[in-house]
């Protein structure tokens, strides 16, 4: 199922302004004193690491992104912009629905900087959405996708600093799109857990703060999470909202579809309208 998909293009467009949001090296004698700031703006220590950064951060491709910024961190250890190169290589994994490598690349984002919020739900998202009984780390997994999800709850609102020109109402889209994936992560986490009265919590929050873009997929699994709890309306209204949203995707579709069949069943409601060919 291409989960990933349905995460909102702003997260994207935000994302990549970050060639305009890095400085050059500043120049000592104009360098006044700071004002506050919620977050430093990061900067290169010379022109030539910042030109080689433009240079990299223009590449397009999941691996090809990756490798330039292995080579740039190996040749600026020290570099501030080396973060971004790899936010962006997992942001180009994400648009090739390729979890694995954004769990990995996520990683990396983190070990330079633990409060970066995508890098935390999406992290989580994979772990979460990739959780199996037969996992041997299985409860090392629940406790990663917990920890980064509320972690990125806590800091969502001091961790992101917004590119300059970022319109207001953007920004908050985009946190809200944060929210609901850390949400979604820790109520999918509770379901295969077995604890559904907190999944059914956690997605309503998820769905919640997505009102704009709806993801099929949470409400996929609130149906579930209502549904173990023989909540069968209420699961039949969800599992319909999952359908409204779920737009191609075939997978999703035929497993929404024959939930929907069940719940309708059990509510002794009409048959749905044939999906048109």
């Amino acid at each position: 199922m291409k989960r990933f998909l349905y995460v909102a293009a702003v997260m994207l467009v935000l994302v990549y302004s970050r060639t305009a949001f890095t400085q050059q090296p500043a120049n000592p004698e104009t360098n006044k004193p700071a004002q506050p700031a919620a977050k430093r703006i990061p900067q290169a220590k010379t022109h030539v690491e910042f030109t080689d950064y433009n240079t990299a951060y223009g590449i397009t491709g999941g691996a090809v992104v990756e490798k330039a910024a292995d080579e740039f961190a190996a040749k600026y250890p020290d570099s501030e912009l080396k973060v971004y190169l790899y936010s962006k290589a997992m942001h180009e994994y994400q648009n090739e629905n390729n979890p694995a490598k954004m769990l990995s690349t996520g990683e990396k984002v983190l070990q330079f900087d633990p409060d970066n919020s995508i890098a935390l739900v999406l992290t989580a998202s994979v772990l979460a959405d990739s959780l199996g009984d037969a996992d041997a780390d299985k409860q090392a997994k629940i406790a990663r996708v917990r920890k980064n999800s509320t972690h990125a709850l806590d800091t969502v609102d001091t961790a992101f600093a917004a590119p300059p020109n970022a319109a207001p109402a953007m920004v908050a889209e985009y946190k809200s799109t944060l929210r609901s994936m850390a949400h979604s992560a820790l109520g999918i986490i509770a379901l295969k857990t077995g604890d559904d009265a907190a999944a059914e919590n956690e997605l309503k929050l998820a769905a919640g703060q997505n009102q704009s873009q709806p993801d099929p997929y949470i409400w996929y699994h609130l149906a579930l999470a209502q549904d173990h709890q023989k909540k069968y309306p209420e699961a039949l209204t969800s599992i319909n909202r999952a359908l409204q949203a779920i737009g191609a995707n075939g997978d999703l579709g035929e497993l929404a579809r024959g939930e929907q069949k069940r719940l309708l069943t059990l509510t002794g409601g009409p048959a749905p309208t044939p999906a048109p060919k």
